[in-house]
């Protein structure tokens, strides 16, 4: 897939001037309370920025070099990574790690256990992986949880939006899992 990451961010940009907020996820984080985040499929780096305006230290790390050109001109003073998620080991841990916008939906089949073990190889003790996803596209919970749990988390939450309404099955969750 080709992303042209100026044209995504517009979109998110428009939807901001027409005031909807787009900051669902970064506040979905910040109730955690983090003092460092790593936004892991970060794009355009819509929420690490927002993270970051908040005081929290933030990492962002996608394989797209377009996106990553975006966020780099909006946020400069944030660490961006080019890398496949997939295995992915930069080496710190963080307090969170948040995968927004379907991020493990656009790994290629099969290799999700291993962006999920990437994922996670980055939470710290006693923090949280969360990622929202939709749930129509082949990768479901069942998978997923037991991914997490093969790289050593727990569940602790799930729901079915960013703004906390309860998860009762349905095409969206969004899944909070913590390293014990």
């Amino acid at each position: 897939m080709t992303w042209n990451g100026d044209d995504y961010q517009a979109r998110f940009d428009r939807m901001a001037a027409e005031g909807e907020d787009v900051h669902g996820e970064a506040v979905f984080v910040r109730a955690f309370e983090p003092a460092s985040v790593l936004d892991a499929g970060c794009g355009t780096g819509r929420v690490a920025v927002e993270l970051a305006r908040h005081g929290i230290d933030v990492t962002g790390v996608d394989a797209d070099a377009s996106m990553l050109d975006t966020a780099r001109r909006r946020a400069a003073e944030i660490r961006w990574h080019r890398r496949d998620l997939v295995g992915l080991d930069l080496g710190p841990a963080f307090d969170v790690v948040v995968m927004a916008g379907n991020v493990p939906l656009f790994t290629p089949p099969g290799t999700e256990a291993d962006l999920v073990a990437g994922a996670a190889r980055h939470v710290r003790p006693g923090g949280h992986l969360v990622a929202g996803f939709s749930l129509d596209r082949g990768y479901g919970l069942d998978d997923y949880d037991a991914h997490c749990r093969a790289a050593g988390l727990v569940p602790e939450a799930r729901y079915a939006t960013w703004s906390r309404e309860p998860y009762a099955g349905g095409p969206y969750a969004v899944s909070v899992h913590r390293r014990p």
